[in-house]
């Protein structure tokens, strides 16, 4: 009876989710949207969060979910594919290509000293050939984490850095590899040389017929298609469940076949929306389940009840620092890298998450990997997504020890100006006049900067087009565009520049917008600002993102809470000194030197530097600066601080606006990744804010390969 009661009063929640499904999903998504935000305001990656909630949700913490329930199970198998399927598509395959002969030598140090230092261990613990060589795989790969800081702090080009992102395809490919034939001899009962052979040509065969034969066939049918997006995304759809199924038939795991896919139409679909449908389906629901799913699948219980668990973790966490700096200090004789970027080689290979999840799981479920090994990867993926890009950050900020490429510093005029030689007259600015709220600082500041280069302005209205162009609907939306021109116009020509108005009609205003800025050669986009509100911005960015992201000229977002004719004080924050934007600063003289303002260039660094190193970057700032050839070069200031957004948000008090520069790349169909420190200051400053966005072309910046960034990027 005691138990009968106790079963009683403890089941009216489980009852309850099991009879209403749609309460746990509510619930999960609740986790999704919540725990992520919460996380990254700590400083912790996400995903980190996602996995402690389900050990919180599950059996260790209040029973709400089991995850050998169907839906879990479903949701989560989905979540694993897509997380294979997008580790394949978002590979950069250039970078590789751009050090592929280093990063293949470092690839072979990163996955080999793992392998055998793992396949010891499990030996030495007992575990038979399979089995041990599996968890030597476990640590052979690694996720690149890191990227969005390496990024941040200009070093991306550096080429230790390039060399270790490159080498991610050879260690996954060879970590899936020896999965495959661990898991289909053991299935086969057999170890022998005879079978091993066997088994490797099938495999390896497998891998090419994928990896070429799909590549090929994706490029032409693409080729052929045009830009019907349609039938791209029934292409890669069918690469996917036409690889899964040949891995099925040959035996193979079906983490092998969605990985494969995913590399193998990984050039032929590009940058595109095609991708970021892709990306998004998955970023935004399954790949979180997964991890909430890793969570339920853990045991407290194992930790806290005996000592062999911890003793199992700490094996494999010191064997896989010590293999992967192993395989460093082998790369730094190699090559004659410094120390410094030896230890960041080190540290942006230590994050263990995709393909090691994606191994981890399928071992378990094959019967050769126990429960103790696979929570032991979980907690040491947990471990090594938060410690490793944390060294990162240590290890890659000292900017002495780097050496990157130069990357050369145009004058902002020839910068915005087409590829076509061009006089003074041609200097064109497109702004887009949708919202009278903020048309007239726009058009006001636009004037200021035409009449400085000799240029002109194009007020851009765009009338949003329907299925019949004799719509009422289109009638009315050409009359209020008609009418916002001639309100534009008439005030650039009052404030003296020329002015020539745009009307189009186009399916969306961003496409509409950035289109228009390509047909006429513009050189400046300058937009109103737009707060993120509702669902729909929230989820796949507004338009102000989209123009960010596509436009081929540089992009100003503007906030002006007074009239630009009234500037006279203005501030650029430069985060970084190693590929310094200086795009941002020639646009704020220009635009002082229309105003007669002046303009200070602030850099802030920490506070242990000392006087000897900040006279050094003082200096540094001033020749990078100088190279611009200003007529009117602006103030230099280095401060110390702990924290740098605070400390241009003290210094900003003093000012009327603040430029900040940005260099798009997308973190998923959400949004672009801009800076924390960006970020901060957009949120806070009370003052004028421009955020001048400038395209990829003019940098030499690699973008991410990072899966999954919604759930993984710190």
């Amino acid at each position: 009876m005691p138990l009968v009661s106790q079963v009683l009063t403890l089941d009216p929640t489980t009852q309850v989710l099991g009879q209403e499904p749609i309460i746990p999903f509510v619930i999960l998504l609740l986790v999704i949207l919540v725990i992520p935000i919460l996380f990254e305001r700590l400083r912790l990656p996400a995903l980190v969060g996602l996995v402690v909630s389900g050990v919180l949700l599950g059996s260790s913490g209040w029973h709400l979910f089991e995850h050998e329930s169907p839906m879990m199970t479903l949701l989560s198998n989905i979540g694993l594919f897509y997380l294979m399927f997008i580790t394949g598509l978002e590979f950069n395959i250039q970078l590789f290509r751009q050090q592929q002969s280093r990063s293949l030598v470092f690839g072979s140090l990163t996955f080999s000293v793992p392998l055998l230092l793992g396949t010891w261990g499990g030996k030495f613990l007992g575990f038979d050939w399979h089995s041990s060589i599996l968890i030597g795989c476990l640590l052979a790969s690694h996720s690149l984490l890191a990227y969005p800081i390496i990024s941040r702090l200009g070093v991306v080009n550096n080429e230790a850095v390039t060399m270790t992102m490159g080498s991610t395809i050879f260690t996954d490919i060879g970590t899936l590899l020896i999965l495959a034939i661990c898991v289909d001899s053991f299935h086969s009962g057999s170890f022998s040389l005879a079978q091993l052979i066997t088994v490797s040509v099938r495999v390896i065969l497998y891998f090419v017929i994928i990896l070429v034969g799909f590549d090929w066939v994706s490029k032409e049918f693409f080729r052929c298609s045009g830009d019907d997006e349609g039938n791209k995304f029934l292409c890669v759809l069918m690469s996917v469940f036409l690889a899964v199924f040949m891995a099925q038939l040959l035996g193979l795991e079906k983490i092998v076949g969605f990985f494969l896919a995913g590399l193998a139409v990984n050039e032929a679909i590009g940058e595109g929306p095609v991708k970021e449908k892709l990306v998004f389906i998955g970023g935004l629901l399954f790949i979180p389940i997964f991890f909430i799913d890793l969570g339920l699948r853990m045991d407290l219980s194992a930790f806290f009840n005996g000592y062999s668990t911890i003793r199992l973790l700490l094996l494999i966490f010191v064997g896989l620092m010590s293999s992967k700096f192993i395989a460093a200090v082998l790369t730094k004789l190699v090559y004659s890298y410094s120390w410094q970027e030896t230890l960041t080689i080190w540290s942006l290979s230590i994050p263990l998450v995709g393909t090691t999840l994606g191994v981890a799981l399928a071992g378990y479920r094959s019967g050769l990997l126990p429960t103790d090994i696979l929570n032991s990867i979980i907690v040491l993926m947990l471990i090594t997504a938060t410690f490793g890009p944390w060294l990162t950050n240590i290890l890659a900020g000292n900017a002495a020890g780097l050496t990157c490429a130069s990357v050369g510093q145009v004058p902002f005029m020839s910068l915005l100006k087409p590829k076509t030689q061009l006089t003074p007259s041609n200097f064109t600015i497109i702004v887009p006049v949708q919202n009278p709220q903020t048309q007239k600082y726009l058009i006001e500041m636009a004037a200021l900067l035409a009449c400085q280069s000799q240029g002109k302005i194009l007020p851009l209205a765009i009338a949003h087009a329907t299925a019949q162009m004799d719509a009422p609907q289109l009638d009315m939306s050409w009359q209020r565009s008609e009418k916002l021109l001639a309100k534009a116009t008439a005030q650039s020509q009052l404030l003296g520049a020329q002015a020539e108005p745009l009307l189009r009609i186009d399916d969306a205003f961003a496409p509409g917008i950035c289109r228009a800025a390509r047909e006429q050669k513009a050189n400046l986009i300058i937009m109103g600002w737009g707060k993120r509100t509702g669902l729909r911005a929230r989820l796949l960015g507004n338009v102000i993102d989209n123009v960010l992201w596509a436009a081929h000229c540089p992009v100003a977002i503007s906030r002006l809470v007074e009239s630009p004719s009234r500037i006279q004080r203005i501030l650029v924050p430069i985060e970084n000194l190693i590929t310094p934007t200086l795009t941002a600063v020639q646009f704020a003289q220009t635009l002082a030197d229309a105003n007669q303002s002046q303009v200070t260039v602030l850099n802030v660094c920490d506070r242990r530097t000392s006087p000897s190193q900040i006279a050094a970057r003082r200096s540094h700032l001033s020749q990078l600066v100088s190279k611009l050839t200003l007529p009117n070069p602006p103030d230099i200031q280095i401060i110390t601080h702990e924290n740098v957004a605070q400390a241009i948000l003290q210094a900003a008090r003093l000012y009327d606006l603040v430029v900040l520069p940005f260099i798009r790349n997308r973190t998923s169909p959400g949004g672009l990744a801009i800076s924390d420190v960006t970020t901060e200051l957009a949120r806070q400053l009370t003052c004028s804010i421009i955020i001048l966005g400038e395209p990829q072309q003019h940098h030499n910046l690699i973008l991410s390969n990072s899966i999954h960034s919604q759930a993984v990027v710190q």
